[in-house]
Order: structure tokens, then sequence, then C-alpha cells
């Protein structure tokens, strides 16, 4: 074979897409555990509660049904497309139909197919940064280019109205929206929703809203549905939702994307090709999931509102480290501007990724490093994990950066 054909066995494409950074800091944590290291991992968005009884059972008895053994519609259990439109009033007050839902293999594929349906190549995409590690990857992978706005710890991680229009161009199709945030737990009070909303609608920019974490607030914080707030955006809004972070239920892969029907079933056409149904059992599932009552979920949003508290404090302690406080998800993003440069055992680490992996060789703790994000200078740590594992990993970051000089 040619050196030229050769140096093309892989796809320009997908060559220019980067493995996920918070599971191979997921990954490299548990490998090590397994290995006998008392690794503290603070990488992955993961519950560490098990998925509710009544939902394993739901998925047990489905096993015995010959029915889930077979294809079913591309697009979703109409089961579960009806209990999705029951869960959408219910949480969000928003009026839809089964027409308007597909099911999707979790919430990356929602994501990834979102992009893909209403992003065509030289479409610019407005990405608030810091941002979720998948989002960038996917614009790519869709032919679009990613134009981000950066909002600091100064502005509560949140974009303006101001920052949108400076970067708006005739390309300008899409606009992602992620409220509560994924890295930052930042959350958009209404009227910055509003504000939001019209602007996108005014110039007929698609919104993709990511709802995955709707039901993790805290401190009396809401999170309307955009197109509650702004009816006129809902013919170009889509959004991004799953039974994963609510649930405790990330590894059984069931997410959805409820827009447009003309984007609705153009994605669907899509999945019948890529990936075909989301597994039944799976699905049956999450309908025991939506159609139970909500007391399982409001006992880990209290679990993780507490794990939130300490976690906060404890990192606010650390000189040189700055650390917000969430009003959503699960997660702190604490600037550590204040350490880089500074001399720790031996070692000046003058980035947030090489903090991170100093972190992770001294003293055995798993972070994510803000670059992965889109932010040098940052940490993301979850807290969703239990809390004497919480407690003992910030203590090691904290005894470990008190040596900075």
């Amino acid at each position: 074979m040619s050196k030229t054909r050769q140096g093309n066995r892989i796809s320009p494409r997908i060559a220019g897409i980067t493995e996920s950074a918070t599971l191979a800091v997921d990954a490299k944590a548990k490998a090590l555990k397994a290995a006998g290291r008392p690794v503290v991992g603070f990488g992955a968005g993961e519950p560490d509660f098990p998925t509710p009884d009544y939902v394993v059972e739901a998925a047990a008895a489905a096993c015995r049904v010959t029915s889930n053994h077979r294809y079913t519609p591309a697009a979703g259990l109409p089961e579960l497309k009806s209990a999705i439109v029951v869960k959408t009033k219910r949480d969000s007050g928003y009026e839809i139909t089964p027409e308007n839902i597909l099911v999707t293999n979790g919430g990356k594929q929602a994501v990834y197919e979102a992009f893909a349906t209403v992003v065509g190549v030289g479409d610019e995409v407005i990405l608030p940064t810091p941002y979720w590690t998948t989002y960038p990857e996917c614009i790519k992978l869709a032919g679009g280019t990613v134009v981000e706005v950066f909002a600091d710890e100064t502005q509560g991680y949140l974009i303006t109205v101001e920052q949108l229009e400076a970067v708006r161009t005739a390309k300008t199709k899409a606009l992602l929206f992620c409220s509560p945030s994924n890295p930052t737990g930042a959350v958009y009070p209404p009227d910055q929703v509003v504000a939001i909303g019209k602007w996108a609608a005014k110039h007929g920019i698609f919104v993709i809203s990511d709802e995955i974490y709707e039901h993790l607030l805290y401190d009396d914080a809401s999170a309307p549905s955009m197109p509650v707030l702004v009816p006129e955006i809902a013919e170009h809004c889509i959004i991004l939702n799953g039974v994963a972070k609510t649930y405790a239920m990330t590894g059984w892969r069931v997410g959805w994307m409820i827009g447009p029907k003309d984007v609705i079933k153009a994605a669907s056409n899509l999945q019948s090709h890529l990936s075909s149904n989301v597994a039944n059992v799976s699905q049956r599932a999450a309908i025991a999931a939506l159609e139970g009552d909500l007391s399982t979920v409001e006992m880990m949003r209290k679990a993780f509102d507490r794990r939130r508290r300490i976690i906060v404090k404890m990192l606010n302690e650390i000189p040189g480290v700055l650390c917000p406080t969430p009003r959503g998800a699960f997660y702190v993003y604490p600037s550590v501007k204040g350490v880089l440069g500074k001399e720790i055992r031996g070692q000046r680490p003058q980035t947030s990724s090489e903090l991170a992996d100093l972190i992770l060789d001294e003293v055995e703790v798993a972070v994510v490093p803000g670059e992965a994000f889109g932010s040098q200078g940052y940490l993301r740590l979850s807290y969703a994990l239990g809390d004497d594992d919480l407690i003992e990993g910030v203590t090691r970051i904290a005894l470990l950066l008190a040596e900075a000089k």
C-alpha cells in the first residue's frame, strides 16, 4: 500500500474526533482501583445510587415478554413515547405529541442526531463555554463550525445575549443551550432564558436545549423549558433529555429528542439506518421510571445537595482555589488559576491539565481538567459519589495543594 493511501486509512472527519475526556479519566481511575490502588474518582457524571428497584423489576418482567425479543419501531415504543408526553407536561408544562419524540440510545445519541439533522457543512453553531466534551465533537461530525462563547466564574458561567449577538453571522444555524450545566452546574434564571429564546427566535436560529439535569436543582433554583417561556421558539427548538441522571440509569442507555415534527422525522430516518430501536428491555424500564413517583429522585437530589455544600466549602478553604456554588446538576467547576505556576513536590504545573495529572500521580485522586471543557485553568469534580469518598478525595487534594509555594 502506498504511503498516501496508508495515511488515509482513517476518515479525516473521524480522525479529528477526540476521545471523551470524562470517560477516559473515569476509565483510568477504575483501572487503577482494580489494580489495588486507593483511587478516588471525581471524573464521571454518574450517580452512585442503584437504579430504583421498581425500575429493575419492570425490566426483569420485560425480559420474559416475547415481543420484547423482536424489532420494534426505530423511533421508540409507542408506550414510551406516551409516557414521555405525560412526563414532559408534568415536569415542564410543555405540551407535545408522540410525533414530536424520538427515543435514542442514551442522551449522547440524541446530541449527535440533533446536530446531524439540522447542521450542515459550513453552518456555525454557537457553543457556550465551558461546555460538555461531546458537544463540539458532534458539531464537527455534522460538518459544522464551532463558535465558542466564553463565560467565566465572574459571570457565573452564564453567557449573555450581548455575547451571542457579537458572534452571530449569516452562517449561524444553531445555539447549544444547557441548563443546569455540565460542567459548571450553572443554572440560567428565567429572565435570561426568555432573553436568549427571543433572540434566537428573532433570527431563526435553532436552539438545541439539553435538559438532562432538570430535576437536580438547589437553593430554590428553577430550570424552565425554553419553549414554555418563549412559545415562538418551538419550531426552532430541539430538547434533549433521558433517564440517565435523574433515575441513576446511566447504563440503561435511554434518551430522547423532542422537536418539530419534520426534524424528528428526519432524525428518525437517520436512526433507522444507524441503530434501529433502542433495546426494548431498557425502554420498558424507562416507562416504569417515568410513570413512577419522584420520591426516589428527591432522595437522591437531597444527597447531592448535601455533598454539594460539603465540596464547595472544602474546596474554597484551599488557598488559590475559587469554587462558585453550583445551583444544579452534580458538578463543581473551581478555578485553580491561583495554584498554577507554583512549585508542588518539585513540579510547577502551568496548566490545569498538568495539575490534574499531578493530583492523580501524587495523591491518587482523579479529576477532569478544564481543557476538556474548553477552558484552561479549571477542574471539574463530580460530587455524585459517596460522602466518605468525597471528603477523602478533597482532603487529599487540599493537603497536596497546601504544599504549593
